[in-house]
């Protein structure tokens, strides 16, 4: 557990680390690079590099921890992973239960699993739920999202690798837009992101515009810090309205 950089969020804690590709968003995965750093630096947990992997000494972290505080929950992995065990899941769900003085943001690409695992359950209040939305094909975990039976749903179109179309926000709280980063990075089109604020704008939904990314507004690589976080002038930084 540890302070990060991720502009949305405060802290980041990892229950299990480890992840494959499963959509186009996961090309350029930063997370299997770091990891693949971490294993060379002998970091417990990355002995394996980023296969899939379960840290129960990290479940109580926490409990420890007084200060309210924003957990970005698995960033080194993907909470709804196949190989998670739902009797694991339901340990890391008692935790945040026994703690709402923090706030745990829940990223997935795997809906069927966000499905299946919800499919009688209720998420706990201090969970903000979301799934990530890179181009027209993930659209429909949009859909998947908005039948849980969470206080807080969120969208993360980050990379942004296309333009998404028209929207339904019915019921999504939030939307996180951003391009990719790293060596690899594919460019975000400026209307892409434009075309998503406008319809939060039209639909009342909170926007956070996180970075340009590798690719600057111009359309000129360049680094991640000297691209900047502006849009349309200025930066977006709205959180969910009925926190």
């Amino acid at each position: 557990m540890k302070k990060t950089k991720i502009e949305w969020t405060e802290a980041t804690w990892n229950p299990s680390t480890g992840c494959n590709k499963v959509s186009a968003g996961c090309k350029n995965c930063y997370a299997e690079t770091m990891a693949i750093r971490l294993q060379h630096m002998n970091a417990r947990g990355y002995e394996n590099g980023f296969k899939f992997n379960l840290m129960p000494e990290r479940l109580e972290q926490p409990l420890r921890i007084k200060k309210p505080t924003k957990f970005f929950v698995n960033s080194m992995s993907d909470l709804f992973h196949e190989k998670m065990p739902f009797d694991y899941l339901d340990q890391i769900f008692e935790v945040i239960r026994l703690t709402p003085q923090h706030t745990y943001q829940i990223l997935t690409k795997r809906e069927d699993r966000l499905t299946e695992y919800f499919s009688h359950k209720t998420a706990p209040d201090n969970v903000w739920l979301g799934v990530t939305v890179e181009n027209s094909k993930t659209t429909k975990r949009i859909d998947v999202l908005r039948r849980i039976d969470a206080r807080i749903r969120f969208l993360s179109c980050e990379p942004l690798l296309a333009n998404l179309g028209k929207l339904d926000l019915t019921d999504i709280h939030w939307v996180i837009v951003g391009g990719e980063s790293g060596r690899k990075a594919r460019p975000m089109q400026p209307q892409w992101a434009i075309d998503i604020k406008h319809q939060c704008e039209q639909q009342e939904v909170s926007f956070f515009f996180k970075q340009w990314g590798a690719w600057g507004a111009d359309g000129l690589k360049r680094s991640k810090k000297a691209n900047g976080r502006t849009l349309l002038g200025r930066e977006w930084n709205q959180e969910p309205q009925n926190v």
